[in-house]
C-alpha cells in the first residue's frame, strides 16, 4: 500500500509537469521552486511545535511535494530521478549506520555522532577545509551554531565557560567603542562578535540557539498581544512608565492564565 501511494504520487507530480498538464507546474524550476522549499520546511516544524498531528501530516505532505518536485524536474534534465534520490539516501543511512547494518559497536548516542561525523569525512574527501560543507541559504544564526560546532569537532574551544563569559563581556566592551566612534561599519562587526560569541554560550549548553531565538520572538509576541488587550488608549500614547508596568501585568496575566 506505502509503495502503491507513492508511486501515484510520483504520477501525479509527472502528469502535472506534462505538457498538457498544469501551467504553472511546467513553469517551475529548482530556482523558482527554491523559496517553496524554505517555506513548506519551516510550516512543517510549526506543525512540530503546535504539536497537532492532523496539520504535521499535511505539512509533510507539502514537504514531500517539493522533494517530489524537484526530483521530476530533474528526471526531465535526465540529471537523476526520485529513485536515484531514495537510493544514495538508503546507501548513506546505511553506510553511516555501521552499527545496524554491520559489526561495530557503540554505547551511546554520543559514539553514533562521532562515528557520523567520521565516516562523513570519509565519504567528502574533496573537502579541504573543516569549514566547507556549510549551507549558504540557511539562516546566519544557523550558520553561526555550525560554524562553531565544527571548530570545536578540532579542538578550537575555549578552555572553561568562565572564559566565554569574559569574551561576551570584552565583545559588549569593543561595541560599546564602537558606537562611540560613530563608526557604522565597525559598529555592525563588533555586533556580529557578540552574536557569534553568544551562539557560541548556546552551543556550549547544549542549547539550540536558532529554536531559543524562535522562542524569544514567540513570547514577545504573544507578551505583546496582552498588552494590546490590556491597553486603554493607543499605545503610541504611553510613556516608558506607563509601558513598563503594562509589561509587567501582560507578563502577569499570561502566567496565571498558564495556572
Amino acid at each position: 500500500m506505502k509503495t502503491k501511494e507513492f508511486n501515484e504520487l510520483v504520477e501525479v507530480i509527472a502528469k502535472l509537469r506534462a505538457p498538457d498538464g498544469c501551467p504553472w507546474d511546467r513553469e517551475q524550476t529548482h530556482k523558482t521552486l527554491r523559496p517553496n522549499m524554505l517555506e513548506e520546511a519551516y510550516e512543517a516544524v510549526d506543525a512540530i511545535d503546535s504539536g497537532d498531528m492532523n496539520n504535521l501530516k499535511e505539512e509533510l505532505g507539502d514537504v514531500l511535494l517539493q522533494v517530489v518536485l524537484h526530483a521530476q524536474i530533474a528526471s526531465e534534465e535526465n540529471a537523476f530521478d526520485i529513485e536515484d534520490v531514495a537510493r544514495e539516501l538508503k546507501d548513506k543511512l546505511i553506510h553511516r549506520h555501521p552499527h545496524v547494518f554491520g559489526s561495530a559497536k557503540v554505547k551511546s548516542a554520543d559514539d553514533v555522532m562521532v562515528n557520523w561525523d567520521k565516516l562523513k569525512q570519509e565519504e567528502k574527501t574533496y573537502r579541504k577545509s573543516v569549514m566547507d560543507g556549510i549551507s549558504k541559504s540557511q539562516s546566519a544564526l544557523m550558520s553561526a551554531q555550525k560554524i562553531s560546532k565544527k571548530a570545536v569537532k578540532v579542538g578550537f574551544e575555549w578552555p572553561n565557560v568562565e572564559s566565554l563569559y569574559e569574551c561576551i563581556q570584552s565583545e559588549f566592551d569593543e561595541f560599546k567603542e564602537a558606537v562611540s566612534e560613530g563608526d557604522k561599519e565597525h559598529m555592525e562587526d563588533e555586533f556580529g562578535d557578540i552574536l557569534f560569541a553568544t551562539v557560541n554560550l548556546a552551543r556550549w549548553n547544549k542549547i539550540d540557539a536558532e529554536q531559543a531565538l524562535l522562542r524569544a520572538n514567540k513570547k514577545f509576541m504573544t507578551r505583546f498581544r496582552k498588552m494590546e488587550e490590556l491597553a486603554t488608549k493607543p499605545l503610541t500614547e504611553y510613556s516608558f512608565e506607563e509601558y513598563d508596568a503594562l509589561w509587567k501585568q501582560a507578563k502577569k496575566d499570561i502566567r496565571n492564565e498558564k495556572l
